[in-house]
């Protein structure tokens, strides 16, 4: 724990004995600093830094009354700012269910799977409560206070390991990628709902993945597997080349146990592919399309806005498109 982060937490406790357990001070006061400067580089950000205080919020007891030993404890008088960032986060807070502020995690398995991506496995201290196509905020301690919303590439295991797809987007995700080792610990904060759950019925499914866009994804096909409904599922991974396909070992694997997945490459820039396999993924994903199908598209941004235009033209009902929420890919 630094000095600062030390000292804010003698301040609360001066304040409000018991209020905020010492091994916890680091992140929080790192945190709310982090709101109190703007809460991050965009919306993403914000809102999943704002999911972890509103669930430190109702973890630990918090009351409007708190704010000022609070505020006290961060800045010498506290201004406009700092209420205004404190009732963002009762809003936020009032919003969610019961449950931790955060999961801490060790780093199992780390794997550069291509040029500026890497898949990463992490083991919660108690289990995480997710669910196939949510996000979980993600901070590294080499960043204190900054989350990155994450997908889960899994549907729950037995042994509670989460696999994450991260490319190097920003300083978050570029420390997870090329500095994290095996061994490190993370913070997960509460899983949320990003707009991929998987639709209840048995109907077909169309999924689009664009980059690291594949991990929601794949996690729907592992919950499907799971729990068999007589669907058939069509998976669509759009790459530029062959060699930006980071995860084909265990997209073959599960290609070759389920009979009911389907998986299409989409190659936009490699003459070498098959004619069937040229063209974007929202390109390929019209063309593969059948009516009745739920589809789901996730990926950057140039993707989700192709998603936007294109499928409903395609024939998509507004009510069977499931597009990202919370600007994780």
């Amino acid at each position: 724990m630094t000095d600062e982060a030390l000292r804010f937490w003698a301040a609360v406790e001066a304040r409000c004995p018991g209020l905020l357990p010492e091994r916890d001070a680091a992140l929080l006061h790192a945190s709310l600093l982090r709101l109190l400067n703007g809460g991050g580089d965009d919306r993403a950000a914000r809102l999943a830094l704002l999911r972890v205080l509103g669930g430190a919020y109702r973890s630990l007891g918090w009351r409007p009354w708190h704010a000022a030993a609070i505020g006290g404890a961060l800045l010498a008088a506290p201004g406009v700012r700092w209420w205004r960032a404190w009732r963002l986060v009762e809003r936020t807070a009032a919003r969610l269910g019961d449950g931790p502020a955060w999961w801490p995690v060790e780093v199992v398995d780390h794997d550069r799977a291509a040029e500026g991506v890497a898949t990463m496995t992490v083991r919660p201290w108690r289990r995480l409560p997710h669910r196939p196509g949510q996000a979980v905020p993600v901070c590294t301690p080499r960043h204190p206070g900054r989350w990155r919303w994450l997908s889960p590439a899994n549907a729950p295991r037995p042994d509670g390991t989460v696999e994450f797809h991260v490319r190097a987007v920003g300083s978050v995700s570029s420390s997870l990628v090329h500095r994290v080792r095996v061994g490190e610990p993370l913070h997960l904060g509460a899983p949320a709902d990003s707009g991929l759950e998987l639709a209840d019925g048995d109907d077909d499914l169309l999924l689009v993945a664009g980059g690291t866009g594949l991990a929601p994804l794949r996690a729907l096909v592992e919950h499907v597997a799971a729990t068999p409904a007589g669907r058939r599922v069509t998976l669509i991974v759009g790459a530029r080349t062959f060699a930006d396909v980071y995860d084909a070992i265990a997209l073959d694997k599960l290609q070759q146990a389920q009979d009911w997945l389907t998986i299409v490459p989409a190659f936009s820039d490699d003459p070498e592919a098959e004619p069937g396999e040229q063209g974007t993924a929202i390109g390929l994903a019209i063309h593969h399309h059948r009516p009745g199908q739920h589809v789901y598209a996730c990926g950057p941004p140039a993707m989700l806005a192709a998603a936007r235009r294109w499928l409903p033209i395609a024939g998509v009902p507004a009510d069977r498109l499931h597009l990202p929420t919370l600007g994780q890919r």
